[in-house]
């Protein structure tokens, strides 16, 4: 396995990994993540994350393209932001937003990693 190929490989393993812990177990996620038990509400959002990792580290897997890389990576900045924003105004999401505003910036980083790996090598 070429470079660029195991950079993007180990993107998509930690996004599926990320993704399917927060479909199969939000509750758990959320209260590893926080120190406290997460209403219905907060679980669901985490799915639709789960869901929102799941799709996306499948769609890096069909088309490991450095575009495609490169755009999920700026989908993960976005979110990451909006975290912040939320973490600015609602103090009692504050953790939450924080945690995830770490992990969403560590996704961005490491797609631009893989995008950039893709690029400077065979561009698969």
């Amino acid at each position: 396995m070429t470079a660029p190929a195991a950079t993007g490989r180990a993107l998509q393993l930690a996004r599926t990994s990320y993704g399917a812990a927060l479909m199969l177990a939000p509750s758990r996620a959320i209260l590893l993540a926080t120190g406290r038990v997460p209403d219905r509400r907060a679980c669901r959002v985490a799915q639709l994350l789960g869901a929102r990792h799941l799709a996306q580290a499948a769609l890096t897997a069909f088309a490991p393209l450095p575009a495609v890389f490169g755009t999920g990576a700026e989908i993960d900045a976005l979110h990451a932001a909006s975290m912040l924003m939320l973490a600015a105004v609602d103090r009692a999401a504050r953790r939450a937003a924080l945690t995830d505003t770490v992990a969403e910036a560590a996704f961005a980083a490491a797609g631009l990693a893989a995008a950039a790996s893709r690029r400077a090598g065979t561009g698969r």
